[in-house]
Parts: structure tokens; sequence; C-alpha cells
């Protein structure tokens, strides 16, 4: 009997530890309003900065919103835009700015940056992307002058 409960509890704690591993770092949400700001198709989250290694995840709380990747430090490989609606869950191994968008609503300013320790020598790259609306272009350079 002991030995029965000694390897449940043993089971059920080992089950939580790997889930916990499992956890984003960061939750960002995909929004379409957000309720403390009022802005209108908005990540939850707009500037984010992360140590190498560590994992955002992004939660669609309405349809239509993804991450499509614009702009991210050289020997990273930009995936391709994510899926609409989908939760999405990224690791970021090099350090750097990375900008990103919701492909749907960029033209509304729905982007958003990352700097991953603390590196920011990729700032002009992100600086020359080209965004689509005025929106965007001035949120982004908001952004880049809070880092």
């Amino acid at each position: 009997m002991y030995l029965r409960i000694l390897i449940t509890t043993f089971a059920f704690n080992l089950f939580f530890f790997i889930s916990d591993l499992k956890a984003a770092d960061i939750t960002i949400e995909m929004l379409n309003k957000n309720k403390e700001t009022k802005q209108r198709m908005v990540y939850s989250q707009e500037l984010v900065k992360i140590e190498k290694g560590q994992t955002i995840e992004w939660i669609p709380t309405a349809k239509a919103h993804n991450v499509e990747i614009l702009v991210a430090p050289d020997g990273y490989t930009i995936p391709k835009k994510t899926k609409l609606s989908e939760k999405v869950t990224m690791t970021f191994d090099i350090p750097g700015i990375y900008l990103y968008q919701c492909s749907p609503h960029a033209a509304l300013g729905m982007i958003g940056i990352i700097v991953v320790g603390g590196d920011t020598s990729n700032k002009e790259a992100i600086l020359k992307e080209k965004l689509v609306g005025s929106k965007s272009k001035k949120k982004r350079d908001k952004l880049i002058s809070e880092i």
C-alpha cells in the first residue's frame, strides 16, 4: 500500500514538473480589443524583453489573428506566417530584435517587438522594414524608442 502511494505521488509530481518545463515563459494574447487601453486589434504585450532560450506563446482570444515574423537577427530562420486563430509557441535562441505582425490586421497597427538578450544590433533592419499602414509604422517607431 505504501509503495502504491509513493509511486502515485512520484508520477503525479513528475507529470507537473514536465508540464512546467513545457510552459511558455511569456504569454501574449491576440486581441480584438484591449480592455485596459481600449485599443483595437492589438497584442496584449507589444514590446517584450526576454533572455535567450525563453519561449513565447501567443493565444488567440478571437478569430482571424496570427503571428508573422517580418525581421529577425542574422542566423534565425524566419518561419512561415502562422495559421489564423491558432495558438503559437516559439522559442528564441538567437539574441536580437524580432518584429512581427498579425497579417490580416497589420494596416491597423497590430505589430509587436521582441528583444532577446538585450541585443539591439539589428535595430536598423527593423527600422528599414516596410510596413503596411501608417499605424504600424508609428507603433514600430514608438516601440523601438522604448527599447
